[in-house]
């Protein structure tokens, strides 16, 4: 079975290796909507994991990250939504983790 939970932050960001002129070197924000997946069995207590177990690993990794300017985040130099991605990934501790990260809402990036 597989659970999800979502999250929501806000940052700014540039994107430094875009031609001259492109909208996104320029400074900019983005509301970023986090989806967290969890697969596994349901365990004796009903569920594959609590969602509030997923908040302690979760939260913290977002407030490194809303409201603030990505660029500046060691790690997160060039924060295209696929390098933001893997940065959260990198943080957490279970493999059977995946994201759904979307920048706005068109767009989104899912390991």
């Amino acid at each position: 079975m597989r659970i999800c939970r979502q999250y929501k932050f806000d940052s700014a960001h540039k994107l430094p290796y875009v031609p001259d002129g492109h909208k996104c070197s320029r400074l900019h924000g983005h509301t970023y909507i986090l989806e967290v997946f969890v697969e596994g069995e349901i365990n004796n207590k009903g569920w594959v994991m609590d969602f509030a177990d997923i908040d302690t690993i979760i939260k913290p990794i977002i407030k490194e990250l809303d409201h603030f300017y990505l660029n500046e985040i060691p790690g997160l130099e060039n924060p295209t939504a696929e390098n933001i991605a893997v940065w959260i990934k990198t943080k957490l501790p279970r493999t059977k983790f995946d994201i759904r990260l979307w920048e706005g809402t068109k767009s989104y990036v899912q390991t």
